[in-house]
């Protein structure tokens, strides 16, 4: 199965698309501030890879490291520390504007919160990141994991000091399950996708994801650049949609066009698009892929209405578009920084380098406006998170490109 892509003939401009307000410059500093209050933080970097965009015959190609975000390998624990922090104001009955790790863990502020236990469902970096927020603030975690999760993701939670199990269940169906746990036992639900009656916490993990957006925003300014384009990974779309809201917020009608990607096999985004009603729909199964953060069936409710409206397309791909663009990243051009990117980090970058060099992808090349005028952000969301996976993939060849000309 090769790419398809379904393109928006006609994306809003902001004002006329889905509302933004949510996501505007002012709360993303009032989000960044909030994570420049834990002694990991740092702006992850934004790689310029010059020899890549020769190669590729565009102007520039951007590529944002997430895996050295917070020593966690992953963004994911922006978006949930930040709305563990949104809830735990909320309870006490502080502002957010100001709030900080050491206001959260002062003894006033524990004693008000009470006993709390937050629960969630992850591929495994939402659930590490949530874990390590737990520990550091000083409350219970419980994580459960789709079938087929990496020992290692689960590992890695454990050593949070979280509980964590994996179910015989897939993605979605896990969801449910931890949902049900939550209403049953009075538990905090901190997952990042929203349904009808479940959109407020989901909104806040949204918020997390912008200063990893505001920060590349800075980082390109200082390159003397902006984007015209811009791939974001769907797996639920909460992600994608912080991204697409905070941007065409901050830039408006300079605002880049923007791609989200997923695999075939979970590409709940694109086929929403495809029916083209308006509405969100939902995909079953397995959703097995070699992109477990991307395996998700249904999408997120809150951002669907940002993708719908900002985005100029929606592509679904193969798994070994993904492998691809690992083994690009990790085997940089002479030049180029190398980028340790996991399988849904790299598929941006495995998309691109189709687009660009294939030769079923002419068409597609030129209705995305792709040349050597185009400058391309990628965001490479996690690092090598299942390194026997990486392992394979890069050093062995494993999910050979089955397209080639």
């Amino acid at each position: 199965m090769s790419v398809r892509i379904h393109l928006n003939p006609s994306p809003k401009t902001p004002g006329k698309g889905a509302d933004l307000s949510a996501l505007s410059p002012s709360v993303a500093e009032t989000v960044r501030s909030f994570h420049a209050t834990f002694k990991e933080y740092s702006p992850t970097p934004l790689h310029s890879l010059t020899g890549l965009s020769k190669e590729l015959g565009l102007k520039h190609v951007m590529v944002k490291d997430e895996s050295r975000r917070f020593g966690l390998n992953a963004f994911k624990v922006l978006g949930g520390s930040y709305a563990m922090a949104r809830y735990l104001a909320s309870r006490v009955g502080l502002p957010i504007e100001g709030i900080s790790r050491d206001m959260l863990t002062s003894p006033d502020v524990r004693a008000k919160a009470g006993d709390i236990t937050f629960i969630t469902t992850t591929d495994g970096n939402h659930g590490r990141g949530l874990a390590w927020t737990a520990r550091e603030l000083g409350y219970k975690c419980i994580v459960f994991m789709p079938k087929g999760s990496e020992d290692i993701r689960k590992n890695n939670i454990l050593a949070e000091g979280a509980q964590c199990t994996v179910t015989d269940l897939n993605y979605d169906e896990a969801v449910r399950m931890s949902w049900n746990l939550a209403q049953e036992k009075g538990y905090v639900m901190v997952q990042d996708t929203a349904w009808d009656g479940y959109e407020e916490i989901p909104t806040w993990i949204m918020q997390g994801y912008m200063t990893l957006a505001a920060e590349a925003l800075e980082q390109m300014k200082a390159l003397g650049t902006l984007p015209t384009h811009c791939f974001l990974q769907a797996g639920v779309g909460s992600f994608a949609g912080a991204v697409v809201g905070c941007l065409t917020a901050a830039l408006g009608e300079k605002a880049p066009k923007f791609i989200t990607v997923e695999p075939h096999q979970a590409n709940c985004i694109y086929k929403s698009a495809f029916i083209g009603d308006g509405n969100p729909h939902n995909v079953t199964g397995d959703l097995q892929t070699l992109m477990a953060g991307l395996a998700c069936g249904e999408p997120n409710t809150t951002s669907w209405g940002l993708l719908r409206d900002y985005c100029s397309a929606h592509i679904s791909c193969p798994d070994y578009i993904a492998a691809n663009g690992m083994r690009v990243l990790a085997a940089p051009v002479k030049g180029d920084n190398p980028v340790v990117s996991g399988e849904s980090g790299a598929v941006t970058t495995g998309i691109v380098q189709w687009l660009m060099q294939h030769p079923a992808a002419t068409a597609q090349r030129a209705a995305l406006g792709l040349g050597p005028d185009s400058s391309v952000l990628l965001i490479s969301t996690e690092g090598d998170t299942a390194p026997e996976v990486y392992r394979n993939v890069v050093w062995f060849g494993a999910y050979p490109d089955l397209d080639l000309p």
